[in-house]
């Protein structure tokens, strides 16, 4: 019995889904993913064929679920893939008991009409609007994906249908990065070929008001550079004793924030500059000696650009700030010592390095058996997230080398997302052709094909990498790879496979305006994507 086809349906099950308030790390992350299993173990096929549902466990207690529907013995496998997990709710101020019930958020909308921006008046005013956290992202998407998986079962596609729902991907991904090795794993005994990888993330509007209906071809690129600032600690009293890191991350902030050299564009997509996500000196009580050490870490996105370039920016930013903090510090001592006639400056010198070259400075001093003790320590000790953490394993290290100082050490920290695109692939172009074809026919919508999803999402780990790129640099400067995390970018190779996405229409992720379009979404896409799967499994040699 099908339960997740009509429009009304797909709302219900958008709504139960939304009443789940599963932001990430929390427990109704966990019980959202048990529901889901609750609701396809009670399917017949799934009775007869309980292996076949699955739910896998996470490192840290949360669980990703898969759901395989087999036509026959067929080989031919498309995924379907989505993730549950939501941002938090802070956003919505005095709504915020409100946020995960969507009809009742709406209404209340109604009642505040006239708080509200115009553009969002409007889509009120069209009754066709479902506010809500996590309505766009994006538990629409999984919503339809349920509905995919119900037409599998009643064998309307001619090939295996792959249901795979995962936790953290506001985060962390960890949950697809755990999703690779089951992936792989039923490639193998369930005996299947991955034709694609059919992603259900809600298309991201341009600009404000944007008509467009966009599907895409890839996913955009981002690493998190950090820029750990080791100074020189001193009294307040003597400044030009040492040198403060606060200060130094200063002059970084302006080589970095905002830079127009990182800025790339690719037909019509422009990726925005850098800028800073966490600033703050390390200095752990108030007293009136200078912090020691500050951090700072910046989000760069890109869309074709080697890996080794944006890491040759981001050296030159970093040697061009130490430049500029010698100049400035060594300038004013000169016109302190000018008042101060007993005081003698002194020039400083701001050494920049790779983690990499830190790493092997201290394994140089101290061996790399006591390294190696040292970094299982921490890690055994460990109660800090991912940035934290890393930062840590940094400061230990410079903390061994503190002769450097002033130093200025460059390192990444998890989430990465590889750049990845199907674009000039002529499987995905066929198809992608033939869903604007029968959308402008049926529907008399013209869909946009972007070659870059810009929201981010866990095809970065599935799809063809845009560009050429080793990432050695990367993983060989990344603190915690190998110590409790490892990008798995060997088992990433094993299963690329041509991606695109396909989503619903919705305004404003991750703000307390979130809303989803429902005609678009649950009354023409399920028939857009039930030709896309069709077609994807057409695939002409």
């Amino acid at each position: 019995m099908r339960l997740w086809q009509t429009k009304e349906e797909l709302t219900e099950i958008l709504c139960s889904l939304v009443n789940h308030q599963s932001i990430t790390g929390s427990n109704a992350e966990i019980a959202l993913a048990e529901y889901l299993y609750h609701l396809l173990a009670q399917k017949e096929y799934f009775q007869s064929n309980p292996e076949l549902l699955k739910l896998h466990p996470l490192d840290d207690g949360r669980r990703l679920l898969t759901a395989l529907v087999k036509k026959g013995d067929a080989k031919e496998t498309v995924i379907l893939l989505s993730h549950f997990d939501v941002v938090g709710v802070e956003d919505y101020g005095s709504l915020q008991n409100l946020a995960f019930h969507p009809r009742e958020l709406t209404k209340e909308m109604e009642e505040i009409r006239d708080q509200l921006p115009e553009q969002v008046k409007q889509d009120l005013k069209s009754g066709k609007w479902l506010f809500g956290r996590g309505t766009m992202d994006m538990k629409a998407g999984l919503s339809l994906h349920l509905s995919m998986l119900e037409k599998a079962i009643d064998n309307e596609f001619d090939g295996n249908i792959l249901l795979l729902t995962v936790p953290d991907e506001e985060v962390n991904s960890k949950g697809m990065i755990t999703a690779l090795p089951v992936l792989n794993e039923l490639q193998t005994t369930e005996n299947l070929t991955f034709n694609a990888c059919l992603n259900g993330e809600p298309m991201f509007s341009k600009y404000p008001g944007d008509p467009s209906h966009y599907i895409y071809t890839g996913s955009i690129g981002k690493v998190l550079p950090g820029f750990y600032c080791h100074g020189k600690e001193s009294h307040v009293g003597e400044p030009f004793a040492g040198i403060n890191p606060n200060l130094m991350i200063s002059f970084l902030s302006q080589q970095l924030e905002l830079n127009e050299s990182f800025i790339e564009k690719i037909g019509e997509e422009v990726t925005p500059p850098p800028t800073s996500l966490m600033q703050r000196d390390l200095k752990e009580e108030y007293s009136v000696q200078t912090p020691h050490a500050a951090i700072a870490m910046y989000n760069v996105l890109y869309l074709k650009q080697p890996f080794d370039q944006i890491n040759q920016k981001l050296l030159a930013g970093a040697n061009k700030a130490g430049r500029e903090i010698e100049s400035y510090v060594n300038e004013k001592a000169v016109n302190f010592a000018s008042m101060a006639t007993d005081f003698a400056p002194s020039e400083i010198n701001v050494n920049v390095l790779m983690y990499e070259e830190l790493y092997n400075e201290a394994v140089k001093r101290y061996g790399k058996n006591e390294i190696t003790r040292r970094q299982n320590l921490l890690v055994n000790q460990r109660d800090k997230g991912d940035r934290d953490f890393s930062t840590l394993l940094v400061q230990d290290l410079a903390a061994m080398c503190k002769d450097l100082s002033p130093m200025i050490v460059l390192f990444y920290s998890p989430p990465f997302y590889p750049a990845v695109s199907s674009y000039n692939d002529p499987y995905i172009k066929d198809v992608m052709d033939y869903v604007m074809e029968k959308t402008s026919e049926s529907f008399n919508i013209d869909l946009t094909v972007a070659e870059f999803f810009t929201g981010l999402s866990d095809l970065s780990y599935v799809g063809p990498a845009s560009t050429k790129s080793t990432l050695s640099q990367l993983t060989a400067n990344m603190p915690l790879q190998n110590n409790g995390f490892v990008f798995p970018d060997d088992i990433m190779e094993k299963l690329t496979m041509p991606i695109l996405n396909i989503g619903p229409k919705g305004r404003d992720p991750h703000q307390w305006t979130e809303r989803l379009e429902l005609t678009y979404s649950f009354e023409q896409l399920p028939e857009i994507l039930t030709s896309a799967i069709h077609r994807l499994f057409t695939r002409k040699e």
